[in-house]
Formats: structure tokens, sequence, C-alpha cells
């Protein structure tokens, strides 16, 4: 898989990759069951994306990781504008 490749060739100390490949694949499980079949590995690799902005070669903490990747995450899609033109005036501001 894509998404756990990019985790592992990640430059980080052996405890951190150990400990974000835990919080990857807790995270995955929270969300999976919300991705379609057809868009999971784009979701997978958002995921991985999410978590490796958040981690350092410091990180131990699964449950800390976990939590930042799902909020990066989940911020991402509020960012995306709307394809909708009928949903701008109320959509969320983009996050930069």
């Amino acid at each position: 898989m894509k998404a756990r490749q990019r985790l592992e060739d990640a430059s980080f100390g052996p405890e951190a990759l150990k400990a974000m490949v835990q919080a990857f694949d807790q995270a995955w499980s929270v969300v999976s069951g919300n991705i379609s079949q057809g868009t999971s590995e784009t979701a997978r690799l958002r995921l991985a994306n999410a978590l490796l902005s958040v981690a350092t070669d410091d990180s131990r903490d699964v449950g800390v990781l976990k939590r930042e990747a799902l909020e990066v995450m989940a911020l991402s899609y509020y960012a995306v504008p709307s394809d909708n033109p009928t949903d701008r005036e109320g959509a969320v501001q983009r996050v930069t």
C-alpha cells in the first residue's frame, strides 16, 4: 500500500516510525467506515500526509499522533473550496 510505504520511507528514527505506523492504523480504523471503496487509497494517502505533517523524530505517543493527524485530515476537507456555486456563500473560509 502506498500510504504505509510513504510512512515507512520517511526519515524518522525507528521508535518514531513504529509509533507513526500504529497511529496510522488506529486513525484509519476510525475513518475507514466513512470512506468509499473507490477513494480509500486517496484517503489513506491524505491520512499519511497528515500524519507526516505532525510527526517529529521525538514522536512516541500514538494517541497524540492519531488525534493530531485526524484533526489535520479533517481540516483539509474544510479547506477545499466547494464545487457547488450555491454553497459558496456559506462555505468555510480556506485555512492557510
